[in-house]
């Protein structure tokens, strides 16, 4: 084992004063590094001096190098604010209002808009739709990357739930796992080919993240996650679907790219901390330019992580067409929480990110939902300008998850799930249907933004917990 180096052997080496010393003699306190020879250590820590940027998505060394880099770059102040559209203003609190005047006044920041559906997050709230020049912001994206609605429609009359529901709910619960802990073992996995990608492997911080992947492929995660049984209503006939104006039974889930997602937002939101420090306010809104290392490798992870979700819920929908001896005649998906590359009316490539908020370009489909109780809405869009071609991503939540908890009992929300006819697995009160904004008026505000297709009901409800 090495001799333990020491702040002076770095301060030799050229390593200035301040954070970084303290965090490299740390990082060489871990099990792999600690093996190496004083000399190995010592010709490390140089090649990291002399090239911190080379280091900045290393998994061991991303925050010494950061506290490496000179400060020109680190304090940045904001700017005055620029304009942007609310949609339901009445509708959103004023937290999540605060927190989009911040991001349009970030340097960055070419255009936003607010969705009726916003509330609170980290960094850009919930439903808030913010456009940079050449930058991604990791927490304007949020930490379920890719999160995202898919719908299958089938060849099933609506009363085909009522007559089921016993067996229909088997079916969910045969065919879903939920949370960190209840994933299908081995016989029950289904392989796919976004495990088998070049990320992985070329991609420092993703080297040890393939087998957690692997393990969580197919599964949902907890909290607003679902899958559930429902009514379709087509109501357009001149649908891009092809489907005659009538009822179906449909099959809508929600999830994102699970631990995978998480961990790359995590990682390199606290990689565009350390390199881009903004005032306290808007400390989570710090970004990654798209012409640096960091900000290549994040938009390279952040769309592995978006392809995972997908995979993820074509696996929950193969798994339950094959229960129910059907093919779907129709699909639609359609993600939130990603950044995109678009040009604005006057030709200008920006990136939009989408943090709870749905793509609603012309003549692009999606699915807005409302809550167990309350119908979601199958809706193509138009490519609305003013909203940066987007649109809600759902109903928004009307009451935090610590006050529903306080607030709600259980019997009651029971009383108003059995009221009208939804059978739910599992779930809590922090999900219950009262915690959730009017879909209708909601829907109201953006009618501009969409148009209705159709609605789905929900009838049967699976979400964590209730096994």
């Amino acid at each position: 084992m090495a001799q333990q180096l020491r702040g002076n052997d770095l301060r030799e080496l050229g390593f200035p004063e301040g954070r970084a010393i303290g965090l490299a003699l740390a990082q060489l306190q871990r099990k792999h590094l600690k093996r190496l020879s004083q000399t190995d250590q010592l010709a490390l820590l140089k090649l990291i001096l002399q090239t911190p940027t080379n280091f900045l998505t290393d998994l061991d060394w991303s925050h010494t190098a950061a506290a490496l880099l000179p400060p020109p770059n680190r304090h940045i102040e904001l700017t005055a604010r620029k304009d942007y559209v609310t949609f339901g203003s009445e509708y959103i609190e004023p937290g999540a209002v605060h927190q989009m005047e911040t991001a349009m006044k970030l340097p960055v920041t070419v255009g936003g808009a607010l969705m009726p559906d916003a509330h609170f997050g980290y960094g850009l709230p919930i439903g808030g739709v913010l456009a940079t020049d050449n930058a991604v912001i990791p927490y304007a994206v949020g930490v379920d990357i890719g999160c995202r609605m898919a719908l299958s429609i089938f060849p099933l009359p609506p009363q085909y739930l009522a007559q089921r529901v016993q067996e229909l709910k088997a079916v969910l619960l045969a065919t879903t796992k939920f949370g960190n802990r209840d994933v299908f073992r081995h016989g029950q996995k289904l392989g796919h080919a976004v495990l088998e990608r070049d990320e992985f492997a070329t991609i420092p911080f993703l080297r040890n993240k393939q087998e957690t992947a692997a393990a969580q492929i197919g599964t949902s995660g907890g909290g607003n996650h679902f899958v559930e049984f429902g009514i379709v209503e087509i109501l357009d006939p001149t649908n891009e679907m092809g489907l005659p104006v009538g009822q179906y039974v449909g099959l809508l889930s929600h999830s994102g790219s699970r631990g995978l997602g998480a961990s790359v937002a995590n990682h390199y939101t606290k990689l565009a901390m350390d390199t881009c420090q903004l005032p306290a306010e808007a400390k989570h809104l710090a970004w990654l330019t798209l012409d640096s290392e960091g900000g290549q490798e994040y938009w390279a992870a952040m769309n592995l992580a978006g392809d995972y979700a997908s995979a993820c819920h074509h696996q929950i929908h193969q798994r339950v067409a094959k229960a129910l001896g059907e093919r779907p005649l129709a699909k639609v998906e359609n993600h939130h929480n990603f950044a995109w590359k678009e040009r604005l009316a006057d030709g200008r490539e920006v990136i939009v990110h989408r943090k709870g908020a749905t793509p609603a370009g012309a003549g692009v489909l999606g699915v807005i939902p409302g809550s167990m109780t309350a119908p979601g809405f199958i809706v193509r869009g138009r490519g609305a300008a003013e909203s940066l071609s987007s649109a809600s991503h759902g109903a928004g939540r009307l009451m935090s998850r610590t006050r529903a908890k306080a607030e709600l009992g259980e019997a009651d929300v029971r009383r108003h799930l059995q009221a009208h006819g939804v059978e739910l697995i599992g779930g809590g009160l922090d999900e219950a249907p009262m915690t959730y904004k009017d879909i209708f008026a909601v829907m109201q505000s953006q009618q501009e933004l969409v148009d209705v297709l159709g609605t789905f009901t929900p009838k049967i409800v699976r979400m964590e917990g209730g096994v």
